[in-house]
This record gives structure tokens, C-alpha cells and sequence, in this order.
């Protein structure tokens, strides 16, 4: 990839990073609304003393992988739409 390229990339980059991680922690709270009884508005945090360590360990593997899943999506997206316009994959 031109030197061009990557420069013309960076924002592009940046810009689905922001997307996804928004995407990803609105998925994320609507995701553990559903799944916990009571539909309880916020999960529960590293240092919250109201939840046990399952809880919480349960709580941050289902928004890491939210999160993964959702930022490669967008990441790919944005790759494979910065290559229609220019010809040249932003990953090499």
C-alpha cells in the first residue's frame, strides 16, 4: 500500500473504531438488559461490590466478545469500502 494510501486510511480507521465501539456498547447494554432477571439497566463493574465475581467475570466476556465481534465487522466494512475507492487494501 502507498504511503498515500495509508495516510488517506488513518481516518477512515479512527472513524470505524469510534462507530464500533458506540455500536458496540449500545448492543451490549441492550444485550444484558435481556439475558439478567429483573432486566437490570447497568452491568455490573470490575470494583461493584453487589455482584459476585461470576457476575462479573460473566458480565465482561459477553461485552468483550460484543465488542470484538462488532469492531472486526466494522473494521472489515471500512477496509473493504476504502479498497472500491481506491484500489488498494488499507491491511497491507
Amino acid at each position: 500500500m502507498s504511503k498515500a494510501a495509508k495516510i488517506a486510511y488513518r481516518p477512515v480507521g479512527l472513524l470505524s473504531s469510534v462507530v464500533g465501539g458506540v455500536l458496540a456498547g449500545q448492543l451490549f447494554k441492550l444485550v444484558w438488559r435481556k439475558a439478567t432477571p429483573g432486566h437490570q439497566q447497568d452491568a455490573p463493574q470490575a470494583l461493584a461490590t453487589d455482584y459476585s465475581i461470576k457476575q462479573i467475570f460473566v458480565a465482561a466476556a459477553i461485552q468483550g466478545a460484543i465488542f470484538s465481534v462488532i469492531k472486526t465487522a466494522i473494521d472489515r466494512g471500512g477496509a473493504r469500502a476504502f479498497q472500491r475507492w481506491t484500489g488498494e487494501w488499507p491491511g497491507d
